[in-house]
């Protein structure tokens, strides 16, 4: 039995005859008298097990993209059905009843995923209800029970049932940094020639000859067509292409970490390393793709979480978008030397291998660095990190002796990170750090430098 507020008010208003008649058999008759009236308002009620309901929900959706969950409620018994439908969703899935809006970052624990509707059916009624979903976290969500709350012609008491009708959403990464593809696209297209220049350098395809000017690099002079031509001619070169692009994104603890806060200075309450680390590895796939080359996508910490490999053209983002859209951090240690030979057992050619991790002193220094020669010394490794927006806000924030301390450990920190990425220079790798709404363009622009060098 469900009790509603009327029957609390129907009880409260006890107290004005126990004025009248203050005796102890007063307030028990006026007691039973409201259980009476609840107890016929709940036989009276129609029966929820007399209910069938069918939900209807898309198969994915974005993170920030709204959508909406349908139910179908059909009422099959002979009494006419009065009550509240209850559509229960994740919190991570809040609808829009959220007093001032919602956004992809809106704390969950500051908003309802569960939709009530007031429902009014007569005997073999039926009606479709509508559950609006703005996704603000990844992965696979699944629907909750579908409650249904009967009340009798009084509206002191009725029924109530959980059906189970179940539905899942399959939450895909937003991809916010989609807005940088056109522009690099246009610098690739550039890049390939169809726009204004050629680049010469060694390890790129052969486009065409030219004459020679002063300032062109003398390897580059083609000596048989000189001496048939009689002038000097060297060779223009384009960026190759149906290149090997290997992503791998570490999912281990250092992935877990918070990066504080967001652009516009808000806190992050929901935005992880990995999900920059997923927007940065989502626009490098679709350029490299652009550009030609073919992508593999690894998330790896002592086993593979995620994979795509052979997916091309417009099947790759989907492919990328689905694989990593159920991947989470691990409160592991990476296991290094298994992801260096994850990445060799799957290419053995010149490839680009990107490493989305952590700069962290301690893990690199223990899990990196050791093993950093055995890729580079086969292919050109980009180690792209996620830099902490909170870290600047302590470094500047210097208005008491407490803050000083903390600015004074925020500029080691940083000294580290940067004594860490001059190692790793060294050894050969190409190092990217970046906030989190800039890493994606930051790691596309290396790409695109590399490529235009000739040295992918």
């Amino acid at each position: 039995m469900a009790l509603t507020w009327r029957a609390v008010a129907l009880a409260a208003l006890g107290v004005l005859p126990v004025a009248v008649w203050p005796v102890p058999g007063t307030a028990l008759a006026w007691g039973l008298l409201v259980v009476a009236a609840c107890a016929l308002d709940v036989l009276l009620a129609a029966s929820p097990q007399q209910v069938t309901v069918q939900r209807s929900v898309p198969t994915s959706a974005r993170v920030g993209t709204p959508t909406a969950s349908t139910l179908v409620v059909t009422h099959t018994g002979a009494r006419r059905l009065r009550g509240r439908v209850r559509d229960a969703w994740p919190p991570s899935l809040a609808t829009d009843r959220v007093e001032g809006g919602l956004t992809p970052h809106t704390d969950p624990a500051a908003v309802t995923a569960t939709a009530r509707h007031d429902v009014d059916l007569p005997p073999g009624g039926s009606v479709r209800l509508r559950t609006p979903l703005l996704p603000t976290r990844r992965g696979q969500r699944l629907a909750g029970p579908v409650t249904v709350r009967t009340t009798g012609p009084l509206g002191l008491a009725g029924r109530q049932r959980s059906l189970p009708a179940g539905g899942a959403l399959r939450v895909l990464p937003e991809f916010a940094s989609r807005r940088h593809l056109p522009s690099r696209l246009a610098r690739l297209r550039e890049m390939d020639g169809r726009a204004a220049v050629q680049v010469r350098g060694e390890g790129t395809e052969f486009d065409s000859l030219r004459e020679y000017v002063v300032g062109d690099d003398v390897r580059s002079i083609d000596w048989r067509a000189t001496a048939r031509g009689g002038d000097v001619v060297v060779r223009t070169w384009r960026p190759e292409r149906d290149r090997r692009v290997v992503v791998v994104l570490d999912t281990g603890r250092t992935s877990a970490a918070r990066i504080g806060l967001l652009d516009d200075g808000s806190v992050n309450t929901g935005g992880t390393r990995l999900e920059a680390s997923i927007e940065a590895a989502l626009l490098l796939g679709a350029l490299a793709d652009r550009a030609g080359d073919r992508v593999q996508v690894l998330a790896y910490d002592r086993a593979v979480r995620a994979q795509v490999a052979g997916a091309a053209g417009p099947r790759l983002l989907p492919a990328m978008a689905e694989s990593l859209a159920t991947v989470d951090p691990v409160l592991l240690e990476t296991d290094w030397p298994g992801l260096v030979a994850q990445v060799r057992s799957r290419v053995s050619q010149r490839s680009l291998v990107v490493l989305l991790t952590s700069l962290d002193p301690a893990a690199v220094e223990t899990g990196l660095l050791p093993v950093v020669d055995l890729l580079t010394g086969t292919h050109q490794v980009v180690v792209a990190a996620v830099a902490d927006a909170e870290m600047a806000t302590m470094r500047r924030d210097r208005g008491d002796s407490e803050e000083v301390y903390t600015a004074a450990a925020a500029a080691r920190a940083d000294l580290e990170r940067s004594a860490v990425a001059a190692v790793l220079r060294r050894h050969g790798a190409e190092v990217v750090e970046a906030l989190p709404a800039q890493l994606a363009p930051r790691l596309a622009d290396t790409y695109l430098a590399l490529k235009a060098a000739g040295r992918l």
